[in-house]
């Protein structure tokens, strides 16, 4: 088993940064694969970022191309999400997620773990 507590969401004016982090405890953080989704009310759960598990590769969906950095710090057991020239459109429910294997995954089938949400307001 897998716990995941994100942190770090809250309201931000459009142009702004965040920095999401999501501690992880219950099996070696170093070993699997992790990625960021976020959920806007009324819409599906989409892809943000994903790490594999070293932290040497990473991929990011078409809304956080050039704003967001996802990273990891295994000795801290964390995952990172830093969000830069924040939108309105980046207001949503962000998740953190934790797969069962080492590489990208960018699928919400592609994780068996996730934790409850932080949630981030960009307002105009």
């Amino acid at each position: 088993q897998v716990q995941l507590v994100e942190s770090g969401g809250g309201l931000v004016q459009a142009g702004g940064s965040l920095r999401l982090s999501c501690a992880a405890s219950g099996r070696t953080f170093s070993t699997y694969a992790m990625g960021w989704f976020r959920q806007a009310t009324g819409k599906e759960r989409e892809f943000v970022a994903a790490i594999n598990w070293i932290g040497s590769s990473v991929y990011y969906g078409d809304s956080a191309k050039g704003r967001f950095t996802i990273s990891k710090d295994n000795a801290k057991n964390t995952l990172y999400l830093q969000m830069n020239s924040l939108k309105p459109e980046d207001t949503a429910v962000y998740y953190c997620a934790a797969g069962t294997v080492a590489g990208l995954q960018f699928t919400t089938r592609g994780y068996a773990y996730w934790g409850q949400g932080t949630q981030v307001t960009v307002s105009s």
